[in-house]
């Protein structure tokens, strides 16, 4: 049965953001400077925590402006800033139309962890676009080389279950994940200088497949990309011998997917005076 999206923003709060998103908000404390003052844009905030921090963190004559597409997430972040009294604001947002104003702002985060590939270029390019001359810019996401114990399995698993028609999505899965040289070079040509890179492999841990294919994490988040090009009829035979193939390659050990996290920052290039 799916899931409402009240009931995904409780899960992102409850099971996803505390691992998953730790493991990217940590890479943005450690390499992320805030400015003095002025405003912050916070690109995907999810359900808010990662962003109260940086706000509580911040000097008062720093704003942060924090948007997600989720609706049910936005009401969650802002029950969570008026319990803790965070001056931040929440709004939702679409991707696809970043309404705001060109070079609004001193500070531009993203958290592109929970973003397919695809829309990536668009997103860095709306993130460039709205921080001014001068400010940093970072976002985070999952490069190339993640994902790689499941993406074997996978293809595995719809050969084995009738499947061969769709073997080429895996294929479409591990490529379409950038490198950590394309994403510095997509924020170079938006025009960021300075542009730099960290990268941390981060391990999540199962007991077994049944708990891999059940975990919030997989079967909410990740398996929703993972498996969009495959008929509805075939997600619940694939995810099965997912799970017994994990089973039985782990030989009674624990089973690790490995996930590299990514943090790229620069800065926007300064206009020249004019004369």
């Amino acid at each position: 049965m799916s899931k409402s999206e009240k009931e995904l923003a409780f899960l992102q709060d409850l099971f996803i953001a505390p691992d998953w998103g730790e493991r990217f908000a940590a890479l943005i404390d450690e390499h992320v400077k805030l400015p003095e003052k002025g405003r912050a844009l916070y690109l995907n905030a999810g359900t808010g925590g990662h962003a109260i921090a940086m706000q509580d963190r911040a000097k008062p004559e720093l704003k942060f402006l924090c948007l997600d597409e989720s609706k049910e997430s936005i009401e969650l972040a802002r029950a969570k800033a008026i319990t803790t009294k965070t001056p931040i604001e929440f709004q939702q947002c679409s991707l696809e139309s970043l309404n705001l104003p060109d070079e609004e702002f001193d500070l531009v985060v993203a958290d592109g962890s929970r973003v397919p590939p695809e829309p990536l270029p668009s997103m860095i390019s709306d993130l460039v676009r709205v921080a001014r001359p001068g400010a940093s810019v970072a976002f985070s996401l999952s490069t190339a080389g993640s994902f790689g114990e499941f993406f074997s399995i996978c293809w595995e698993a719809l050969h084995n279950s009738g499947f061969v028609d769709y073997e080429s999505v895996v294929e479409h899965l591990i490529t379409e994940l950038p490198t950590v040289s394309d994403v510095e070079e997509m924020a170079t040509q938006e025009g960021l200088e300075n542009v730099t890179s960290w990268t941390e492999p981060e391990e999540f841990v199962f007991e077994s497949g049944e708990a891999f294919i059940n975990s919030p994490l997989v079967a909410d988040f990740l398996m929703k990309n993972w498996l969009t090009s495959i008929p509805d009829e075939a997600v619940e035979r694939v995810t099965q011998e997912v799970a017994r193939l994990i089973d039985e390659e782990r030989h009674n050990t624990q089973f690790s997917l490995t996930v590299k996290a990514t943090l790229v920052t620069g800065r926007k290039v300064e206009l020249p005076l004019a004369g």
